[in-house]
């Protein structure tokens, strides 16, 4: 599998953008500022519904636009799909595939899977726990289906509970008075009942991170000691908030018991002190916190481990090879770690990379290399990506020419308001649908 065509409208520094891609290596050359890393972040988008760089899809629209476009043509053996994703300011992210009726982009999320190295992928071992869970969401779009759909559900649920659990210590610090005391009962029966959805769902989420750490940890450990030698001794461990799930066959009773012994905490700071909102992933170097005790070297190793084992999981769980990027990661890496890094992306089915300047990078002859600073203000030739799927772009107004084909990808969850009704972000106009 690999992108033939990629096109993008008002996404990030590109208000247009269309760019042919080759099988193999692709080098996307050009100066800092010129939006290299824009291009392979759509990629991302397409496939995992999210970015690494982004925890909503807000900065991924062009400033003064109220919606970015994502358009892929992507090959896989003799059949051609195209791929076109919607992303919104307000109101629920769309897609298409070859120019079908407009779904939600989670339903379609994973089908063009990649993996993407990054100059902060040691901030998985270094940083902070949501890093970390970015990482494990990100996995489990791509090996568990579903899951993007689980954890919109999860955090809508999440926010409303939150929402009561702010009402009542409100209504706490007000004093009691008659119709205070009868809000304050029904902020308590509506908790009941959200701390129950809350906890289901809860517990599917923390089964389904389970497996896909499962999946993970030994292909990470394998690989951690091909790339820093037998000597050292990696391990990958979920570490879930609701750690009743793995204690227990019903998890749920004790669950709700753990939430009546910290009622008084989350009323008083209006939060979910528990769930996995809070969940992390331990990486450990020889039985200790590598966050704490790994070198420098040692994170950078583990991290790309961990990138590799997530390619390598989801390229034998799925059979669909996912498409590598390399975003910028020559300028950070020793020569060493570069030819573990190249030794690895050689002969994958497409491979995207980013550099300032050819001197960043190995040598690779026969990529396609592509100068970023000629696709800026060049002509968008879009009805080429749209003749795939039999389709013409009503180019009447050039800032919002849209082709469409296709689209796929996951609506994400951390940017919905709690219990908002679904906004239609594509209206249907002369068989052709146009953002909102």
């Amino acid at each position: 599998m690999h992108i033939s065509r990629l096109a993008l409208d008002r996404f990030r520094s590109w208000h247009q953008c269309v760019l042919d891609l080759d099988p193999g290596v692709n080098v996307l050359q050009g100066r800092n500022g010129l939006g290299k890393t824009n291009i392979v972040e759509a990629v991302e988008v397409l496939s995992t519904g999210g970015s690494h760089r982004a925890s909503s899809s807000l900065p991924l629209i062009e400033r003064g636009q109220t919606s970015a476009v994502v358009r892929a043509n992507v090959e896989d053996g003799a059949r051609t799909t195209t791929y076109e994703i919607t992303i919104a300011s307000r109101g629920a992210n769309r897609g298409r595939v070859n120019g079908g009726a407009s779904v939600y982009m989670r339903d379609i999320v994973g089908r063009v899977p990649c993996v993407t190295f990054t100059p902060e992928d040691q901030r998985m071992v270094a940083g902070d726990p949501a890093t970390r869970r970015g990482f494990l969401d990100q996995a489990g779009v791509l090996l568990s289906p579903g899951y993007a759909a689980l954890t919109q559900t999860f955090s809508k649920i999440g926010r409303q509970r939150a929402t009561l659990l702010k009402q009542l210590g409100d209504r706490n610090a007000s004093g009691p008075d008659g119709v205070g005391a009868t809000m304050r009962d029904a902020a308590l029966s509506g908790l009941e009942i959200w701390t129950g959805q809350f906890i289901e769902a809860g517990v599917e989420l923390t089964k389904r991170r389970q497996s896909v750490v499962e999946r993970l940890a030994g292909p990470f450990a394998r690989i951690y000691a091909e790339l820093a030698g037998d000597t050292e001794q990696a391990a990958l461990r979920y570490d879930p908030s609701f750690d009743e799930v793995l204690a227990f066959d019903e998890p749920g009773p004790h669950i709700s018991q753990h939430f009546q012994r910290i009622y008084p905490g989350e009323v008083a700071r209006g939060v979910n002190l528990i769930g996995p909102q809070r969940d992390d992933l331990a990486l450990e170097l020889n039985g200790m916190a590598a966050r704490e005790y790994a070198s420098n070297g040692e994170m950078w190793t583990m991290a790309l481990a961990l990138k590799m084992a997530l390619f390598e999981t989801v390229a034998q769980d799925t059979d669909v090879t996912p498409i590598v990027i390399l975003d910028d990661v020559f300028a950070q890496l020793d020569e060493y770690r570069r030819n573990q890094i190249m030794e690895f992306a050689a002969g994958q089915p497409q491979v995207l990379i980013t550099v300032a300047a050819a001197g960043d990078m190995p040598e690779l002859p026969g990529a396609n290399v592509i100068d970023v600073a000629s696709l800026v203000g060049g002509d968008a030739d879009e009805t080429a990506v749209a003749e795939d799927s039999g389709r013409v772009a009503d180019d009447a107004d050039a800032r919002a020419r849209e082709v469409r084909s296709a689209g796929a990808g996951v609506e994400r969850s951390d940017e919905r308001s709690a219990g908002a009704e679904v906004e239609r972000s594509v209206i249907e106009r002369s068989g052709e649908g146009r953002a909102a």
